[in-house]
């Protein structure tokens, strides 16, 4: 199974934040569409992918929402639009309880996580954890596993102090030179991946 991570450190915390604009939002739009490229095929859901989303920002950081939708044939209760992820997304949000991880539904979980958390649940887990980084190791180069991890930052990143600890977790992998959106990384990811057979 591959697995991503998407860290925001703005991405709003409620679902009572979340309407409107989903820019003025913490750029809850980028959140959307790496959510979209990760499990959407055309006219399917990938099998044996699950995404983490880890939001940081106000007002009550933080939030970790596991999404995994696998066995499904179809879509079935995320449909392939920015509405109505968002709407899943707010959902989500609302059902947050600060003790415990909460089923929303099928597939669909959240709790009150940080990433470095959830990452030390993974490495106990043996799972290979891989951040990506313009200067890391290019990906065409690594042979990646049936447990990996791939950890991704939205458009502002991690902090000096937070990349030092992540690079403690794996190996950085790239994927150019070239600066791209977060959710054309995941594509770009899941391409390589699928040329792998993983």
């Amino acid at each position: 199974m591959r697995e991503f991570v998407y860290f925001s450190n703005k991405a709003v915390t409620s679902g009572k934040y979340l309407s409107g604009n989903l820019m003025h939002a913490g750029r809850m739009d980028i959140a959307i569409h790496v959510l979209i490229n990760s499990l959407f095929l055309s006219h399917k859901i990938r099998e044996k992918t699950k995404i983490h989303l880890i939001f940081n920002g106000p007002p009550n950081p933080p939030q970790h929402l596991i999404i995994f939708p696998d066995g499904k044939k179809s879509s079935g209760k995320i449909q392939l639009s920015k509405k109505d992820v968002a709407g899943l997304i707010k959902k989500m949000l609302y059902k947050s309880n600060p003790n415990k991880i909460t089923k929303v539904e099928e597939g669909y979980e959240i709790e009150k996580k940080s990433v470095f958390k959830v990452l030390d649940e993974m490495e106990k887990d043996g799972k290979e954890i891989y951040i990506l980084d313009s200067k890391g190791e290019d990906l065409r180069k690594v042979r990646f596993s049936e447990n990996s991890v791939l950890v991704i930052g939205d458009h502002e990143g991690f902090n000096k102090k937070e990349f030092k600890k992540l690079k403690s977790y794996g190996e950085t992998v790239s994927i150019g030179s070239e600066t791209y959106f977060a959710s054309q990384v995941v594509t770009i990811i899941n391409n390589e991946l699928d040329r792998q057979g993983i």
